[in-house]
């Protein structure tokens, strides 16, 4: 399956239905009165998240989607029924953008949360609602309102806790398949991952955590060079980054210096997640010694790893542990008393009818 985790769709809730002008006739009974029903309300569009999905690639070939129109209502009192809801199933981690005004609607992390993207219209009364003392007869009845339309953007935000970040070819791909049994696409050029991998790394304590291999960046990666800022968004819900950077590289440190400013360029807030800097590929090293790294003072732990000799995986293991630790706690407990819910959005003005 394509991965996809942008999409742009329209979407159209249904139409109220006309309200009924009718009055009661039958043998015997002078004078029935107005007995017209109501109009049935238009169909919400809705957008659920689905554990079962992992990637945006439907809303690529079906843009429009339309609630359906309530009924109209009939004589009798008889009420028109409602439309039914149209359901856009997403996959966990997509923000749901008004793309019109860019304002955020939701933002989908749970499975089976919902949100009403489009309010489907209310149907008209009948004109048993009109009836007062001095107009005992009205023969009006209210039009359905129209449904909501939007422009919808959805992006989809890979869930892990932690995300390897660094230049193409740096070892990314290789740490995810030996720390899990995840197989990434691993080959000597550039640029091999093109999509982000996630993989399940088990640590100590009974512990795991989610790993994300994410594509390399270059220079000016937030202004859409290389893979650009497509996949820079994916780092934004990690707890805690790693900086892999080539032992063999000419200048480490400013490889790093770069990394931390493609970040900081793309979401400052980035800037402030814990991390550690790993050197790796220690394996081709001639020497014992590693290069010494500027610029990593803020980091909780920096050492050299060999993903190919399996050496200082175990350390890799053991400083995640320490970060996320108390983060999962935390993070399991919100889960725990976090309740499924619908969330709607604010009521539109009704425009009054002429």
């Amino acid at each position: 399956m394509k991965f996809v985790d942008t999409a742009t769709i329209e979407v159209h809730a249904g139409d109220g239905g006309k309200g009924c002008a009718s009055f009661r006739r039958e043998k015997f009974v002078p004078r029935g009165g107005p007995d017209g029903g109501d109009g049935g309300n238009g169909g919400d569009v809705v957008a659920r998240s689905d554990p079962r999905l992992t990637t945006l690639q439907d809303y690529r070939y079906r843009r429009h989607y339309q609630g359906e129109s309530g009924t109209h209502g009939k004589g009798g009192n008889k009420d028109g029924a409602s439309g039914k809801d149209v359901i856009l199933r997403i996959p966990p981690g997509t923000v749901v953008y008004d793309d019109v005004t860019g304002a955020v609607l939701a933002d989908l992390v749970s499975d089976d949360e919902e949100l009403i993207v489009a309010r489907g219209g209310h149907g008209g009364r009948g004109n048993t609602h009109f009836a007062t003392a001095t107009r005992r007869a009205p023969d009006f009845a209210e039009r359905g309102r129209p449904g909501e339309q939007r422009m919808l953007r959805l992006e989809l935000k890979a869930l892990a806790d932690v995300g390897l970040v660094g230049l193409p070819n740096a070892g990314k791909s290789t740490l995810l398949s030996v720390m899990s049994k995840a197989r990434p696409k691993v080959a000597d050029y550039p640029f091999t991952t093109l999509v982000p991998n996630l993989g399940i790394v088990d640590l100590e304590q009974y512990r795991s955590c989610v790993m994300a291999d994410l594509p390399g960046l270059i220079e000016g990666a937030h202004q859409g060079k290389g893979l650009g800022d497509q996949f820079l968004r994916h780092v934004e819900r990690t707890r805690a980054l790693i900086f892999m950077l080539e032992c063999t590289s000419d200048d480490p440190s400013d490889d790093l210096r770069l990394l931390r400013k493609e970040l900081g360029e793309h979401e400052p807030a980035l800037l402030e997640k814990s991390w550690i800097a790993v050197l790796t590929k220690t394996d081709t090293l001639t020497g014992d010694d590693l290069p010494t790294l500027a610029g990593a003072e803020e980091a909780r732990a920096v050492f050299g790893i060999s993903s190919v000799a399996h050496t200082g995986l175990d350390r890799v293991r053991r400083e995640l542990l320490l970060i996320l630790n108390s983060e999962f706690d935390t993070a399991e407990s919100e889960s725990d008393s976090r309740e499924r819910f619908r969330i709607h959005l604010p009521d539109t003005p009704a425009e009054d009818d002429d």
